[in-house]
This record gives structure tokens, sequence and C-alpha cells, in this order.
């Protein structure tokens, strides 16, 4: 496990923003962030791509990860999304969350610009020298039209901010390899493929279903810990199905939203251009629901 960023081991939860009649809805926000603590998940994470971070203006991503930090009172940690495109961007954003109080700031690789990577290195290089917060590197090469290699991570690894990576590549022989090559701490960045990135040397997630079921996510966390693989993996082929429905029937995070509100935390709503679930795939959510045992 990664010498650096420990603090980031465990369940992070990858916060939906809730909206009403198209503005961000701050109080709904402030019930979530008590939830999830009550829940006892220990770090929290605004405005990532759950968080529906595309379509925030720049005063809302500032105030909903000013809002998180201020409900949290240092009863989780938080883990801001500051992640953009725009270098200067990035580095605005990061430098605010570091300002308002944040324990780190999650970091996405720059999207459809495709840079080199030698542009990546640089890019993130150029955050990490300007901001002095732990900084989690987010790769996600289905949504960014580029994956981060591991040699990149490598060299980024040396830079003293930089102390986690949360991995969403889908694949084992990457998070291996990072493994090998870096002393950071490394996340799933996929709820299914938690427990196997586990057993290569993950220490923790970036979870959407913790939304929904945070106990769960933690349990299976803590088994895995206590060495328990069997109870990690039962508690993983419970989660599977959900994780896969979750992030499966429409793009994230369009069924975690619609679960939520059919469990009665949230109205659904979103902001064009994601769309509702239509009827069928609305009945195909339910479903999974009922299965687990939430409804």
């Amino acid at each position: 496990m990664g010498a650096k960023g420990r603090m980031f081991a465990g369940c992070t939860v990858a916060l939906v923003t809730p909206f009403r009649d198209g503005e961000v809805d701050y109080p709904a926000l402030r019930q979530l962030v008590d939830w999830q603590i009550e829940q006892g998940t220990p770090t929290l994470a605004p405005v990532g791509t759950t968080g529906e971070s595309p379509t925030l203006s720049h005063d809302e991503h500032e105030r909903v990860i000013a809002t998180v930090i201020e409900q949290s009172a240092g009863r989780a940690k938080v883990m801001a999304g500051t992640g953009s495109n725009s270098t200067a961007e990035a580095v605005r954003l990061t430098r605010f969350a570091a300002k308002a109080g944040a324990d780190g700031a999650l970091i996405v690789a720059p999207y459809y610009n495709r840079p080199t990577q030698a542009g990546l290195y640089a890019h993130f290089a150029k955050i990490a020298e300007s901001v002095d917060i732990p900084q989690i590197l987010y790769n996600i090469p289905s949504r960014t039209g580029r994956n981060v290699e591991p040699e990149t991570i490598e060299q980024l690894a040396k830079l003293d901010p930089i102390v986690a990576v949360k991995e969403a590549a889908g694949s084992l022989d990457q998070v291996s390899d990072l493994v090998v090559r870096t002393n950071l701490t490394i996340l799933s960045g996929d709820d299914s493929l938690t427990l196997p990135m586990l057993a290569v040397g993950a220490s923790g997630v970036v979870s959407v279903v913790a939304n929904i079921v945070p106990k769960d996510v933690q349990a299976l966390l803590a088994a895995f810990e206590a060495g328990d693989i069997a109870e990690a993996r039962r508690i993983h082929l419970k989660l599977f199905p959900l994780c896969r429905d979750l992030l499966g029937i429409a793009t994230n995070p369009i069924p975690v939203k619609q679960a939520m509100a059919l469990l009665g935390r949230g109205n659904a709503e979103l902001r064009l251009p994601l769309y509702p679930l239509n009827e069928l795939e609305l009945a195909s959510l339910r479903r999974s629901l009922e299965r687990y045992g939430l409804i």
C-alpha cells in the first residue's frame, strides 16, 4: 500500500449535486453531507463526475466545495473536484479548494483536448507547483480520451503534493503497474472493480454506489483489510449487480440520482445534456433496488 496519501485510503463518496428548479439546492446538499457522515463515510468528494461538474458554473463549483467543507466541519475529510481541461482553470479551482479548507483536491486528467503524455505531465506538475494541498490524480480515459500512462504517473509521484491516484481505466494490469512503480495510495474509480483492485494493492475507492449504500462499501473495505476475503467477496457479489445497473443503465450520475429519489432522498433533477431515464430504464433500476433489498 502506498506510503503517500494514506489519509485517503478507505471509502470516499463521489457526492451528487442536488438541484431544484435548475439551481443548486444547497440545503439538500447539506443534508446529504450530514447523512453521509452519520453513515460513517470518512471522505466526501464533491463536484466530480458524479457531481455534474461539467454543467456547474465557476461560482457554483466553488460554492458547492465551500458548502461541503463548511457542513462537514471537520467530521469528514473533503476531497474537492478541481480538475479542468484548462490548466489555468484547474490551478484556480485547486487554489480555491485549498483556501476553503479542503483536505485534498481530486484532479481529473484534461478532457477533450487530448494532450500528449508530456502535456499531461506538465499539466499536473503545474498544479502541483502552484498549490500546496494534497492532490489525487484522476485517470478516466473513457471520459477524457487519454490514458495517463503508468510511466507518466511514476514521474508525477515524485512531486510532493501528488499523494494518490483514482484509477478508472478498468485495467488491473495498469493498477499492478502503478503499485510496482509508485508509492501513491491507489483508489478504485470503478465500484465493480474495487475488490479486485484491493487484491493487487489498491487501498480504497471513490464510490458512486456509496451515495446509496455507504455502509456496505465500508464493510467490504473493512473485511478485506481484516483479511476476511470470503466476507469481502460476499459483499462484492451482493454489490455487483447494483453497481452494474447504477453505472450501466445510463450515464453516471443519471441512475444514481434516480435511485436516490426512489429511496426518498432527492428529486432526481439533472442538468441538460443529462436526461432522465425512460420508463423501461426506470423499471429496471427499481428491480435492481428491490433485489438488493432497498425497496
